[in-house]
């Protein structure tokens, strides 16, 4: 249970409760004794069970529809929902109601506080007997004429007490009551000059330290009355009769045992229920306000303090318990503007402070107390908070105005309670969203969502709540109460969407989930502000101008294409940092192809299928931007994979500078010369075997399947994205490009080029020792195509067993024309080691017949039309071997001729400009170069002077 401090302090601390109370008791029971000679006795209007067995046989009502004063409190009877008491319960001295047949029993008013004070009836009987024995010897004297405390000193001794102990703390608690009521709290004043504080003082010590005799004859029990009486009776002309005894009208001592006595009203057995006899309670309280200094405007602030101290006490439980507080304020404030006394003054500013800070506590985090079980309660603290203020505010002397220039009107401030609880509301709503996603603990269907998606899904919650629950009840002070909540709201949940926009860097499906639902939650905050505003003067302006748009949709449509361009951006990085690792191992997997090719289709797809995630509208109108950025980052990984590869022209060698053969024997000139390097050659090994060359070839053939696998896929890749859109929509991209057309395009001509690459490496750097430095040097019977076939035929087994089938056939056929490329350049451009007699014509015929029989394979490779169709050219120069010298000459003449003219007679040197052909001058020319003939060599020097060997 809540505890609250005391607005009056602790005036007493060597007195404990329990002390107080059987002092307040004293006091009340001697205010009664000496208003009457007879008992005060209440005749109900129903028969009661005996409250003299004590506390266990009261019972109360369940609830608190009674009255608590006759005069001073009208406005808490009709907030109770009390009826006047008619005919029975009055206070009646020593009289019956006249009613015998419906009353069985009286109980009096006095037996009936004793219980409620927690008195036993032996303390009760020696206090009466005490103010009996001065009665009878002060006949008619008034309890305020006499120091209560003194007199009970000088009336009991030790034999009226069962034991001394009890007797001892007895005295002492007299002798603490009379320093805390003429020392410490004293009515009127201290002088520094009067004696008779020092006296007392040393006497009080004293008799704490051993017990006093106080008898009445006794020296010690004169100086004490001395003393006590020369204290108690100094006045500060306020009014008060000269004969008036101030022991107990101090203040707060006075208030604190006030409060002793009001907490009498409620029921000691039911601790939320008052006493049905309240009116009669109170009405004997009152009679103690001679000697405590009371009046009607101190007894309705203590009050209000009791009952409200009660309602916080018990647990907040009992709501009757605050409105009759709250309607006591009302009290409060039309007396607050009718005195002028400081004294009350600082004790209802105060009472009203705690109240205050009590009641704002709880408005100002109304969402941590209140809900739709108690929202009843909430009418009550709004209207007690904002009265209080109002009394606060209007008292010139109280703390409270002094800090508060501008006193709040009762929107201003439930204004404030609702900025303030909102914003504590959505503080703990996004901690507990936030835990939830920590400990993985959410079950529902929105566990997969982002923290601020499920965070703006609560807050629309709270909101909708806020309008149902609270708002109506806050709307009777401020007019756009449910409004206000939604412009807080939205403010809260915008700075944490604005911190989300700033830290996105790129637009992922979390990202869009969060600005969906924040703007879904915008829509039913503004919705909720303008239903709210709808009979307002402005039309809600004020309230809508508080809430700037999240501008969701426009983040979106920025975050998309950003997005778009941060994947394109990444996946280009991933392509150049990982191909510069790949190693082209065909063997490394099943498919023979580089295993980036597949991470770089799978994050293709991924980017896909995550654009196709995203919950927007504009998959249609971005989809060909995105591909477009995708088809560049595939171009780029083609353009990649076959950089460094080469091209045909990379690996055919440069054609020697013509010269003519000098007849004589095969060895003359610069073959000689070159015959040691030659015979190094001839006795080198094959190339194709050694680890070095194997490896570069089958790179070769793994960039191949590569670029093949990544076409096949990515137009696969592309049929499939174009079914992710709606008929609709794929009926628009009708006659447009293919998606992924350009990066199709560019594997088909990557591997065209890889084809070509590969297999001009193999015949011409590969195997040029078997062909470029072997083929048909010096005499061609000693050196035939044998060679070059083995070492073809093992590249060609390499080949087939590495390269995938669909593009095997491509690769053998680029294999195919890069030799008999490679046949041809022996033949024509061979340089000076090489020459041919016309008997040497049937041997080449018969190794280009072996080099087609090679890719036919019996049947087994290449078809026949396309090695006739490559073989076309080759077949056409072979005559040319055959043809006898005088023919050739004739025939380079007549193309010269026909085609260059002559100049002044001489024929021109025509350039090696195209394709080898039987009816071009510069094939016919190399013919006659490399003819081993005496006719030719002169016709050659005579003609062109060409040398006999490369200088």
């Amino acid at each position: 249970m809540e505890s609250l401090p005391s607005p009056f302090g602790d005036p007493a601390p060597n007195l404990s409760d329990s002390e107080l109370r059987e002092t307040a008791y004293e006091i009340l029971v001697a205010a009664c004794r000496t208003t009457g000679s007879r008992p005060l006795t209440f005749i109900p209007q129903s028969p009661k069970s005996d409250r003299s067995n004590g506390a266990a046989s009261l019972s109360a009502s369940p609830s608190l529809h009674r009255s608590l004063t006759s005069t001073a409190a009208s406005r808490v009877k009709k907030a109770l929902g009390m009826k006047k008491r008619g005919g029975g319960g009055d206070v009646r001295e020593g009289e019956s109601s006249g009613q015998p047949d419906r009353v069985k029993k009286s109980v009096t008013v006095g037996e009936l506080v004793r219980v409620q004070m927690r008195i036993s009836e032996q303390i009760d009987s020696r206090i009466r007997r005490a103010l009996l024995r001065i009665a009878s010897g002060q006949l008619g004297r008034r309890v305020e004429t006499m120091v209560l405390p003194l007199e009970l000193l000088q009336q009991l001794k030790a034999t009226d007490f069962p034991d001394h102990e009890e007797y001892i703390s007895w005295q002492r608690r007299n002798l603490k009551l009379l320093e805390a009521s003429l020392i410490a709290h004293p009515h009127v004043p201290l002088s520094k000059s009067d004696k008779s504080v020092q006296q007392l003082k040393q006497i009080i010590r004293s008799g704490l330290e051993r017990p006093l005799d106080t008898g009445k004859i006794t020296g010690e029990s004169q100086n004490l009355r001395s003393v006590v009486m020369s204290l108690a009776t100094r006045s500060n002309n306020d009014g008060i009769g000269p004969d008036t005894c101030h022991w107990a009208d101090g203040f707060p001592l006075n208030l604190r045992i006030y409060q002793m006595l009001l907490e009498s009203c409620f029921d000691v057995n039911d601790e939320l229920s008052v006493v049905e006899e309240v009116d009669e309670v109170l009405e004997l309280i009152k009679k103690t306000w001679p000697v405590l200094g009371m009046n009607q405007m101190v007894h309705n602030v203590c009050f209000l303090w009791v009952l409200f101290n009660r309602y916080v006490a018990t647990g907040q439980v009992e709501n009757d318990l605050l409105v009759a507080a709250h309607n006591l304020i009302l009290e409060v404030e039309s007396e607050a503007k009718e005195t002028n006394d400081p004294k009350y003054s600082k004790i209802s500013s105060s009472v009203l402070s705690l109240i205050l800070d009590w009641a704002e506590k709880r408005l100002l985090a109304y969402h941590d107390t209140f809900n739709i079980d108690n929202v009843e309660t909430l009418e009550t603290t709004v209207s007690l908070g904002i009265s209080v203020a109002k009394v606060l505010g209007e008292d010139a002397s109280s703390e409270y105005r002094r800090k508060k220039k501008n006193v709040d009107s009762g929107r201003d401030r439930v204004d404030t309670y609702i900025r303030s609880s909102l914003r504590m509301a959505f503080s703990q709503t996004k901690k507990m969203v936030e835990h939830s996603k920590r400990s993985k603990s959410r079950q529902s269907s929105t566990s997969n969502l982002p923290a601020l998606a499920t965070l703006a899904e609560d807050i629309g919650h709270l909101a909708f709540n806020e309008k149902a629950i609270f708002s109506p009840i806050l709307k009777n002070w401020h007019p756009l109460a449910a409004g206000v909540a939604a412009a807080t709201l939205h403010s809260c949940y915008g700075t944490e969407l604005k911190k989300f926009v700033s830290g996105i860097t790129e637009l992922t499906p979390d990202a869009i989930r969060v600005l969906t639902a924040a703007d879904k939650l915008e829509k039913d905050l503004v919705q909720i502000a303008v239903q709210d505003a709808v009979d307002s003067d402005d039309g809600g302006k004020s309230v809508i101008r508080e809430m700037p748009p999240f501008e969701a949709e426009v983040v979106i449509g920025n975050l998309v294409k950003s997005w778009i361009k941060t994947r394109v951006d990444r996946l280009k990085e991933w392509i150049d940092r990982n191909l510069q690792q790949e190693a082209w191992n065909p063997k490394l997997n099943k498919l023979g192809i580089a295993p980036s090719s597949v991470d770089v289709l799978r994050m293709v797809d991924e980017t896909l299928e995550a654009f196709f995630l995203l919950p927007i509208l504009l998959h249609t109108v971005l989809l060909p931007e995105l591909t477009s950025g995708l088809d560049k980052c595939m171009q780029h990984y083609v353009s990649k994979a076959k950089s460094s590869c080469g091209s045909r022209n990379t690996f055919l060698p440069a054609l020697p500078a013509l010269t003519r053969c000098t007849v004589g024997s095969r060895l003359h000139g610069v073959f000689k010369k070159k015959e040691k390097p030659m015979a190094a050659s001839n006795r080198r090994k094959s190339q194709i075997g050694t680890s070095n060359d194997s490896a570069e070839i089958l790179q070769f053939c793994c960039r191949i399947n590569t670029l093949h696998y990544i076409r096949t896929e990515i137009e696969s890749s592309g049929r499939k994205t174009l079914n992710r859109l709606p008929e609709s929509d794929i009926a628009a991209f009708d006659g447009k490009a293919k998606i992924f057309e350009q990066s199709i395009g560019y594997c088909s001509k990557g591997v065209q080029q890889l084809s070509e690459a590969t297999a001009y490496k193999i015949v011409f750097h590969d195997l040029s020792n078997v062909l470029w430095d072997g083929l048909y040097v010096g005499e061609v019977s000693s050196s035939r195509v044998e060679s070059f076939l083995q070492e073809l035929e093992r590249c060609l087994e390499i080949i087939s067993s590495s390269v995938h089938d669909r593009v095997r056939t491509r690769v053998i056929s680029d294999i195919m024309r890069a030799s008999f490329d490679g046949f041809l350049l022996v033949l024509l451009a061979g340089g000076p080691s090489r020459c041919f007699t016309v008997q040497d014509s049937d041997a080449v015929d018969e190794d280009f017949k072996f080099l087609c029989d090679l890719f036919w394979s019996n049947g087994d490779g290449l078809p026949l039309d396309l090695i006739e169709k490559v073989s076309t050219t080759v077949k056409s120069i072979l005559p040319l071997l055959r043809t006898d010298t005088e023919s050739l000459i004739e025939r380079f003449k007549a193309v010269c001729l026909e085609n260059h003219g002559s100049d002044r007679g001489k024929l021109p040197l025509p350039p090696t400009s195209g394709p080898w052909s039987p009816t071009e001058a510069n094939t016919l020319l190399r013919v006659l170069c490399y003819r081993y003939d005496e006719s030719a060599t002169k016709f050659l020097k005579r003609t062109y002077n060409l040398p006999r060997k490369l200088t």
